[in-house]
């Protein structure tokens, strides 16, 4: 679609993202479209695409889906350009049903949800010491569920092994099992006995190099968040996981959230009112960052355990005919509040600290 270029207008963009090509479109302040065009993702493309949204004028705001996946590098980009990104979630799919579905309509209603202020959310910037803890816990998440497979792989062998193989192991731990079948010699698997044991040692050093990458990669996390964050970890129960979920929920940038109340909305901690007639009451939010939220769930029963005063509220609260869910949710909004305080202490800027705290 070719259009007259007015270097007055003020443009929308928006970007259906995909792992090849972007397809941009650029809408005028009224909501007409300029033009639609596809680029490809590459830094390249990336400077195709800038360019072309400037040709219609000044650029206001650009709406992108995907911001934490395909098009995760051209926001970084963007960004460094000095445009406004906005993070546009995927189309509705009763709309897209009953009017179908096309890449530049996509692109076409990413920059409309901007223009219309629909989409207003700041993407992660994903540039800084948060973006690598998320990285390494991507890893680590791998590394614990291979183990755990290699574990249960061990454990089941062990169960229909030959009698004098399976007598010598069953009843020992994981680990007194891993240094045994480790050292099995590597003999030809003529017999079921030789096989067992050739795949018992398989698993079992699998284990122990497995179980070795998650150990670096703790150290690295210990590390990495004792030295961006240190308000957040002396918070009472936060420890090197813990810390890192929730740095990884609130990114870089975490002035992007405006309140505690936002932050708490992202972890899922937020009241849900379920009130009906005369019961007025709120339950859990079960939406949200589900890895945050366990994070706080860990530091809420670790203070239930080891905190007089949270044990003293949730008795009190006990008292007063709160059941136990309910009384765990509020003890997550509020380590929530805390420590959304604590991570703007540590990777805001002071303007976004003090006003997070006058929201609070």
């Amino acid at each position: 679609m070719t259009t007259m270029t007015d270097t007055t207008r003020c443009v929308t963009g928006g970007v259906d993202t995909h792992k090849d090509t972007h397809v941009a479109a650029a809408l005028d302040g009224v909501g007409r479209v300029l033009g639609a065009e596809s680029f490809p993702t590459t830094v390249a493309g990336y400077r195709q695409l800038w360019r072309w949204l400037r040709t219609f004028g000044g650029v206001a705001a650009v709406g992108v889906e995907g911001t934490g996946a395909w098009g995760a590098g051209l926001a970084r980009f963007l960004t460094a350009k000095g445009a406004v990104v906005i993070e546009v979630t995927r189309p509705n799919r009763q709309h897209r049903r009953r009017h179908g579905k096309s890449d530049p309509a996509d692109a076409i209603g990413a920059a409309r949800a901007v223009l219309a202020g629909e989409a207003t959310g700041t993407p992660k910037s994903q540039t800084g010491a948060v973006e690598a803890i998320r990285l390494l816990r991507v890893a680590r998440r791998s590394a614990v569920k291979a183990r755990t497979q290699a574990t249960n792989q061990l454990h089941a062998v062990i169960d229909t092994a030959p009698a004098e193989l399976r007598e010598r192991l069953t009843g020992q731990g994981t680990d007194r099992i891993v240094a045994t079948a480790a050292r099995f010699h590597r003999r030809h698997p003529a017999t079921p006995t030789d096989a067992a044991k050739l795949t018992l040692r398989v698993l079992a050093r699998r284990w122990e190099s497995l179980d070795g990458e998650v150990g670096m990669l703790d150290a690295h996390l210990d590390e990495l968040t004792e030295s961006a964050a240190p308000t957040l970890r002396a918070i009472n129960g936060v420890g090197p996981q813990n810390a890192a979920a929730l740095l990884a929920a609130a990114g870089d940038n975490p002035d992007r959230l405006r309140s505690t109340a936002s932050f708490a909305a992202l972890c899922g901690t937020s009241p849900i009112d379920a009130s009906s007639g005369r019961q007025q009451r709120h339950r859990l939010n079960r939406g949200g960052d589900r890895q945050a939220n366990c994070a706080l769930y860990t530091i809420v029963m670790c203070r239930l355990r080891w905190h007089p005063p949270t044990k003293d509220y949730m008795a009190r609260r006990l008292a007063e005919g709160r059941t136990t869910k309910e009384v765990i949710r509020c003890l997550k909004r509020y380590v929530a509040r805390e420590v959304h305080r604590a991570i703007t202490t540590d990777l805001g800027t002071p303007t976004a600290t003090r006003s997070s705290r006058i929201a609070a």
